[in-house]
């Protein structure tokens, strides 16, 4: 489940590798996912989200939690 975008649902893709002398085989590419902490419905959640999806600001990132030590 990690090479999979929870936002845009962008997963593997596959095609051929094709040599300097034309020879193919199979391969995949993978999208660039991070499992990151974003707000939806309004409470933070972990998610796997495309670099993609952060860049164009699908979502909301959700703030760092706050230690009980370090509350002012």
């Amino acid at each position: 489940m990690g090479k999979f975008c929870q936002v845009c649902e962008k997963g593997l893709m596959s095609g051929h590798k094709v040599s300097h002398s034309n020879r193919k085989s199979n391969r995949t590419w993978a999208p660039n996912v991070q499992n990151i902490r974003v707000v939806k419905e309004g409470r933070p959640m972990r998610l796997n989200v495309c670099t993609r999806c952060l860049r164009s600001g699908n979502v909301q990132r959700a703030m760092p939690r706050m230690r009980a030590d370090n509350q002012a």
